[in-house]
C-alpha cells in the first residue's frame, strides 16, 4: 500500500490532515531538520507523536540538517529524545545521525534524505546496509530513473509528487540584502497576500519569482513552480513506489489540506480501479488549481525532461 506523506504546520493541523487521509507526517524543529513546513518544539513533538499514533498513522522526525562539530552534543541528546517519544522513523542525511541512532538499545529505522545526491540505487542500497529502511529520491530525477532505482533498490523509495523544491542553500542569511543593495536584475519583492512573510526573488527576464526561505539553517532559494504529479501517478503506483510526499513548505494550511484530500482520492481511485483513475485524474487537479498561487504555475518537475546542471 502506497503511503501518502505530508508536512503539517502544527499539532492542530495534524488533526485536519488525518481526516483528509494522510498516512504519515514529517515533523521536527528547524535546529535539526531542513525546510520544515511547521516548527515543532519538544512539547509539540510529544503531543504530535501521541496524536499520530492514536490514529494509527506514522510520525517521521526530520534530522536531515547540516551539522558541525559544535552541533553534536545537542544532536546526540535530540536522538535520545526521539527514541524516548518513539517516533516511527528518523530522516537523516549526515552519518553522525546513523552513529547516534545505532548506539541506542532499540534503534529507530532511518529514512535517508540527502537531497540532490540520491540519484542511483547503489547509494540507496549502501545506506540500506547501514540502517536505512528508505531512500528519499532527488527531485531532479526522470521517471525512467525513478522506476529503475525502484526496480533495483533493497529499501523503500519515497518520491515527492507535489510542492516546491529547493534550488540553492547557503548557511548565510544575507542573500536578500545583497541583491537589494546591489540593485541587481533579480530584485527582492514582498508577497503582500501572505502578510509580508514571503520573500521573492524576481527574475524580470524570465518572469519567474523564486521564494526565499530563511531559517536556522540559512538561506534557501526555492523553485518558481510547484511540482504537480496528480495526473501522472499511474507509473509510480504501478511500480510500487512506497511513499508519495506532498511538500507544504511556504504554503498555507488550506493549500496542504486540499492537496492531501485530492491525492488521497487519486491514490484510492487507482488502487480500486486504474481505469477509473485514468478517466477522472484530470478533474482531481481542479480544486488544487483553484487555490494555486497565481505567481506559481504547475509543472511536472524533471519527470519527463533532463536535468541541466
Amino acid at each position: 500500500m502506497t503511503e501518502l506523506l505530508v508536512t503539517p504546520k502544527s499539532v492542530e493541523h495534524i488533526n485536519v490532515l488525518i481526516e483528509k487521509g494522510a498516512d504519515a507526517f514529517v515533523i521536527g524543529e528547524q535546529k535539526f531538520g531542513l525546510r520544515l513546513a511547521g516548527e515543532f518544539d519538544r512539547e509539540a513533538m510529544k503531543e504530535a507523536v501521541q496524536l499520530i499514533h492514536e490514529n494509527g498513522k506514522k510520525a517521521y522526525a526530520a534530522v536531515n540538517g547540516i551539522f558541525h562539530n559544535y552541533h553534536l552534543n545537542a544532536l546526540e541528546d535530540y536522538i535520545q529524545f526521539l527514541h524516548d517519544i518513539k517516533v516511527d522513523r528518523i530522516i537523516f542525511g549526515d552519518p553522525a545521525v546513523v552513529m547516534y541512532v545505532k548506539a541506542q538499545e532499540n534503534p529507530i529505522p532511518l529514512n535517508w534524505d540527502a537531497e540532490t545526491i540520491v540519484t542511483n540505487y547503489f547509494q540507496c542500497n549502501y545506506w540500506g546496509k547501514r540502517g536505512a529502511k528508505r531512500a528519499v529520491l532527488a527531485r531532479e530525477l526522470s521517471l525512467e530513473e525513478i522506476l529503475n532505482i525502484k526496480a533495483h533498490a533493497d529499501v523503500e523509495i519515497e518520491v515527492q509528487v507535489h510542492g516546491m523544491t529547493c534550488m540553492f542553500q547557503s548557511k548565510r542569511m544575507l542573500l536578500g540584502n545583497y541583491y537589494t543593495f546591489q540593485d541587481r536584475q533579480m530584485k527582492i519583492q514582498r508577497n503582500h497576500e501572505d502578510n509580508d512573510k514571503q520573500l521573492l526573488l524576481y527574475d524580470e527576464e524570465r518572469e519567474n519569482q523564486y521564494p526565499v526561505f530563511e531559517d536556522y539553517n540559512g538561506t534557501h532559494i526555492m523553485s518558481p513552480n510547484d511540482i504537480c504529479l496528480i495526473e501522472e501517478l499511474e507509473p509510480l503506483l504501478e511500480a510500487g513506489i512506497d511513499s508519495l510526499k506532498i511538500e507544504g513548505v511556504l504554503h498555507t494550511e488550506e493549500y496542504i489540506n486540499v492537496c492531501t484530500e485530492q491525492y488521497r482520492e487519486a491514490i484510492d481511485l487507482y488502487q480500486e480501479d486504474p481505469e477509473a483513475y485514468e478517466d477522472e485524474k484530470f478533474m482531481l487537479v481542479d480544486p488544487i488549481e483553484a487555490i494555486q498561487p497565481e505567481h506559481r504555475p504547475f509543472d511536472e518537475g524533471f519527470l519527463f525532461k533532463h536535468t541541466v546542471y
